[in-house]
């Protein structure tokens, strides 16, 4: 599933391809995935101009000035870009044809993507109502909610972070990579956590989330980032995906577990269980 790092890196590209361009005309295969009005979504797309492509979160937001498009990538949604004809794909689900002739194409193998298309006034309303966190940026990210957040939970810490409302972003990939910089097993509760812990679960994630950016994000499985190419932060991850290898610290075999339905890679030695 696309992460934060992976949806930052598709929105860098959006806004370097189609940012300033007019929506033309719009065909929707499956109208299912939208989740506002699908009966006008059409007719209210046309015309419309796309002024910035923002994030929130793992959410993509086009900016059409009085309105916003609001998609979510799910498990394996991505976009296309298409310059002249468009090949066949029963995977390809929206077409936005633009005014310079270009095809903006939505892709989704699992059809679970989302399209929502509401008022820019409404934008504040619409997160809150999906109880998502900060962004993982120093200046958003502030240690003392986090901080309570965590120890009024009687959860495991894993489920907890992916979550999404005490820090927006983190998926299975990135928070098996932050509780492990952060020393911390995956199935430790909440309330069990020491102060010392979560600030450095605060900062690691911080710092994971922000390389994972810098490194375009990670490519996995079928995952393409930024419109179709690769991220390298794959190549960076210390623990997911590593069962059986070494740990890079202290050299014992990594370990993987079902931590609430996910499959959750830790290192038994660095990361205690505890009582």
């Amino acid at each position: 599933m696309p992460e934060l790092p992976e949806v930052e890196t598709v929105r860098r590209g959006l806004e370097r391809l189609v940012v300033g361009k007019t929506i033309q005309s719009v065909q929707v295969r499956v109208p299912k995935m939208i989740k506002t009005n699908s009966e006008t979504f059409v007719m209210d797309l046309s015309g419309q101009t796309i002024e910035a492509v923002r994030r929130r979160g793992k959410y993509l937001i086009f900016d059409l000035g009085q309105e916003i498009l609001i998609s979510h990538l799910r498990m394996e949604g991505k976009y296309l870009l298409f310059l002249d004809e468009l090949p066949e794909n029963k995977h390809f689900h929206f077409f936005f044809s633009l005014d310079d002739g270009a095809t903006l194409v939505y892709q989704d193998v699992r059809k679970f993507g989302t399209f929502e298309l509401i008022a820019k006034s409404k934008e504040a309303d619409y997160f809150f109502s999906k109880k998502i966190g900060p962004e993982p940026t120093k200046e958003a990210f502030k240690l003392a909610p986090f901080e309570r957040g965590i120890l009024a939970s009687k959860k495991f810490i894993k489920p907890l972070l992916l979550e999404q409302k005490l820090v927006a972003g983190l998926g299975n990939i990135y928070v098996d990579e932050v509780l492990w910089a952060s020393k911390v097993h995956p199935v430790r509760l909440g309330t069990s956590l020491k102060k010392a812990e979560i600030k450095r679960l605060h900062d690691e994630t911080i710092r994971i989330l922000q390389l994972g950016i810098e490194k375009g994000g990670s490519t996995i499985r079928t995952y393409r980032n930024a419109l179709g190419l690769d991220g390298t932060m794959q190549d960076y991850l210390q623990v997911y995906g590593m069962t059986g290898q070494p740990c890079s610290r202290c050299a014992t075999a990594i370990q993987k577990i079902q931590v609430g339905g996910r499959g959750s890679h830790f290192c038994p030695q660095c990361q205690k269980k505890g009582k």
